[in-house]
């Protein structure tokens, strides 16, 4: 597994171009080292006349900067199409809601009223769990992940199934670890988990206007841990988009909670809704929730990881009471 890196990579020295487009896009920060190229090489163009020098050396600089700047341009545009930030990593929201035409995954699904989508949208908000609250449910995950670890960059770990990731692999951890796990775990740290996962469901059910005893939680919700390590398994191909109604048919409200910073803990892993020609992005932020509904009006993906490590909830929701699951008890 690639070292994990606390704060972002420092670019060439005399680069501020580059640190600008570092904070729009930290994995295409390569692009600031073509800079350089045409000024020595403009430096080794001695001509017989003195004179020319400094005109050469003003020119090879042009068209350094000239071409630095729209490599960085090109590298920007092409990022997942991104037009629009929902979200700063640095902004606090008490609540942002798009309201989104609802797509027609639902309709070959059972409907249940007053809780399968009619109004469909995105949200988030930065009140609903604090950062001490990120803080200790993010040592939950890095206790379990412990255990194991994906050989790829993703790895997960689910404290309902007990699926966890190893290798190239999943084992049930509460079966392989046995009464290994409580010397893991505490109570405290499943209570933690029930607590957040309860406040989420109520942002939810409030933003669509749902009673919340009709959302009931549904499979899969895991932590994941993704870093920039190459992927070894298609387990490991977190990046492509998707949408959760038709890979998960008991999904009607997914949510995130973030457990680290973007730019801070890691760089990419911004998550991405996808939309032709306008793309709009979420900065992850520790306590941060992103939720939507479930269908092709929401269809998403997260940007490969391109240093540090991005944790994360997946709390998924469903209408049927027939796909519902309980709480993790600690065993």
């Amino acid at each position: 597994m690639a070292p994990q890196r606390r704060s972002a990579p420092r670019a060439a020295e005399g680069g501020g171009a580059g640190e600008r487009g570092r904070q729009s896009s930290p994995c295409s920060c390569n692009a600031v080292m073509l800079v350089v190229f045409p000024v020595l090489s403009a430096k080794k163009d001695r001509g017989p006349q003195e004179a020319r020098r400094p005109w050469l050396r003003i020119l090879g600089l042009g068209a350094g900067l000239g071409l630095a700047a729209l490599v960085l341009w090109s590298s920007l545009g092409a990022d997942d199409g991104v037009t629009e930030v929902l979200a700063r990593q640095g902004e606090i929201l008490e609540g942002r809601f798009i309201e989104v035409p609802c797509s027609e995954d639902y309709d070959g699904h059972r409907r249940f009223e007053g809780c399968t989508p009619r109004k469909c949208g995105r949200g988030i908000t930065d009140i609903v769990i604090t950062r001490e609250e990120a803080k200790r449910i993010r040592s939950t995950a890095e206790k379990g992940l412990s255990l194991g670890g994906s050989d790829g960059g993703a790895s997960i770990l689910d404290l309902h199934s007990g699926a966890l990731s190893v290798g190239k692999h999943f084992v049930n951890f509460y079966r392989y670890f046995g009464d290994k796990i409580q010397n893991i775990f505490s109570e405290e740290d499943f209570q933690l988990y029930r607590d957040v996962r309860q406040k989420v469901q109520l942002a939810i059910a409030h933003a669509f206007g749902i009673n919340p005893a009709l959302l009931h939680l549904t499979k899969p919700t895991f932590f994941s841990r993704i870093n920039s390590t190459e992927a070894r398994t298609v387990h490991d191909e977190y990046w492509h988009a998707h949408v959760d109604k038709v890979t998960y048919g008991s999904f009607d409200y997914t949510s995130l909670l973030y457990l680290s910073d973007y730019l801070e803990d890691f760089g990419g892993g911004r998550f991405v809704f996808m939309e032709e020609g306008a793309n709009k992005t979420v900065e992850p932020r520790a306590g941060r929730v992103s939720f939507f509904t479930s269908g092709s009006e929401n269809l998403h993906r997260v940007e490969k990881v391109c240093w540090g490590t991005r944790y994360a909830i997946t709390i998924a929701f469903t209408c049927n009471p027939n796909h519902g699951i309980q709480d993790p008890a600690f065993r």
